[in-house]
């Protein structure tokens, strides 16, 4: 921000021609009592002229309305609830010197006093303020046509939305950071403006705007730093975040950042463009790889993830966002990944040893993966396979590893939304009676065994064998056999609960 005298009282009683003298001793005032921005100066002598007085000006009076006044303390007092920022007084036009009185009561409500001599006259106070304003305004747009011709020339350097973005740093004199689709920090200037926490916490808050899609600026606090932050993009469409570590901006300061943000925004949809052709690539390489043949996406890509790798899937996955994340990954820690879209979701491919990183991108993104057991590429399509048959399998968000599910059951496996339609549909007539589907269970479960089955149900072994029975006759299949009580087993395993 440009070094500008800011209107003032200070400012005002600097001007050595006006000659303007503060009385109050400046010990006695509120902090920053003679810094705060002065909007206007007035001049009044009625005894209550706050009904025509607006908020931070300064008032100037000849005190005419004092004579006969009873407490000017109340006269203080209303000056200074109605937001009045100092009092001026004109010597030797009414009074020869300004009164003991409004001397005590400014000092009581630490409203600045000062002293406007005879030969001063009260226009040429608000006149000199005036002109500070319009000084200041004047500086303020020349700052922000030689910052925007600043910005315009960084985008045309190399990696030009840094370029920009930096210098929007040095122009306001802040910490400026953008945030990418993913909520990951990839523009920092300076590098280190803020410590390694502060930074965090910006980047959850980011990550929360991207998610909740809000596109108005947001404030926040932490601690004693304050951020601004600005979403690039659309509704629906939000490619980023940028933060700057400042309290407010004034009209031209937000000029400069709103048209950073177009420019951002601009080159952020360019990247995504080709970002859009990766991706198609990527799809296309897919096929080859699924043919167990990596030579294709080796020639291609330059390098892939080395062997052993691990096949993951996720169905509900936006692959943008996935994409940036691993691309960032990449480029701090060195990374190895490839990720392409097909018709089963969002693939990922990287070595064994990086199996874990996919826990962070579930919880990241809060979505559901699949990974299959570690593979080599000749044998891409079995692992490929392993993650779909995981992805089927029920469970909430997170991340679920084939080898975790094939100790299990083979029943579990096949348990695809199709059989359990089935499997629900053929139990629907056991349904109807309140007690014959637990009581068919438990007799399998303890090997077709009528007394066992019939005690732990706590009902006689001839109620059961006549329950039995009765199911039998429901699902029109004989239980007396092998086939048809592994049959009824499937089914009562497949059915959800």
């Amino acid at each position: 921000m440009p070094e500008t005298e800011q209107p003032t009282l200070r400012a005002l009683l600097r001007r050595r021609d006006l000659a303007l003298a503060l009385v109050s001793e400046e010990s006695a005032l509120a902090p920053g009592a003679l810094e705060r921005p002065l909007r206007w100066v007035h001049s009044s002598d009625l005894a209550d002229p706050t009904p025509f007085l607006s908020e931070d000006l300064a008032l100037l009076t000849t005190g005419t309305q004092f004579d006969g006044m009873d407490d000017i303390g109340t006269y203080v007092d209303r000056l200074s609830h109605r937001g009045v920022l100092g009092l001026g007084f004109g010597t030797e036009v009414h009074r020869d010197g300004i009164p003991d009185e409004l001397i005590a009561a400014c000092a009581e409500h630490r409203m600045p006093l000062f002293e406007v001599p005879y030969r001063t006259p009260f226009i040429a106070v608000a006149r000199a303020h005036s002109e500070a304003i319009a000084a200041q305004a004047y500086a303020r747009r020349s700052w922000a046509l030689d910052t925007q011709r600043a910005l315009a020339l960084a985008a045309l350097r190399p990696r030009g939305l840094d370029a920009t973005l930096a210098e929007l740093g040095r122009r306001l004199g802040a910490w400026v950071g953008m945030y990418d689709a993913a909520g990951s920090l990839v523009v920092s200037h300076p590098r280190d403006g803020i410590d390694t926490a502060t930074r965090a916490e910006v980047a959850s808050h980011a990550t929360d705007v991207l998610t909740r899609g809000l596109e108005a600026g947001q404030s926040l606090t932490i601690g004693t730093a304050t951020f601004m932050l600005f979403t690039i993009g659309r509704g629906g469409h939000l490619r980023g975040v940028i933060a700057v570590a400042v309290d407010a901006l004034d009209p031209e300061a937000r000029a400069v950042v709103t048209s950073v943000i177009a420019m951002a925004g601009l080159a952020l949809e360019q990247s995504e463009q080709l970002a859009r052709s990766r991706r198609r690539l990527h799809t296309q390489l897919l096929e080859s790889l699924l043919a167990d043949d990596p030579a294709l996406a080796r020639r291609v890509l330059g390098s892939i993830p080395a062997a052993p790798v691990v096949v993951a899937v996720s169905a509900d996955a936006a692959a943008g966002p996935v994409t940036d994340w691993w691309e960032r990954r990449r480029i701090d820690h060195g990374t190895a990944a490839f990720v392409a879209e097909s018709a089963d979701g969002v693939v990922m491919v990287v070595s064994a040893a990086d199996d874990e990183l996919l826990d962070e991108v579930a919880t990241r993104f809060g979505i559901r993966i699949s990974v299959s057991a570690p593979d080599s590429y000749d044998s891409f399509s079995r692992a490929h396979a392993q993650a779909l048959s995981t992805l089927r399998q029920q469970g909430d968000g997170g991340v679920l590893r084939y080898a975790d599910t094939v100790g299990s059951s083979i029943l579990s496996a096949l348990a695809t939304d199709e059989a359990r339609l089935i499997a629900e549909s053929r139990l629907a007539p056991l349904r109807a009676h309140d007690g014959l589907e637990r009581a068919l269970r438990v007799w399998l479960e303890h090997d077709a065994r009528a007394e066992p089955a019939a005690a732990a149900l706590g009902i006689h072994r001839h109620t059961l064998r006549t329950r039995i029975a009765f199911a039998g006759s429901l699902l029109d299949i004989d239980l007396g056999s092998f086939p048809a009580r592994a049959e009824l087993w499937t089914l009562l395993q497949t059915a959800r609960d």
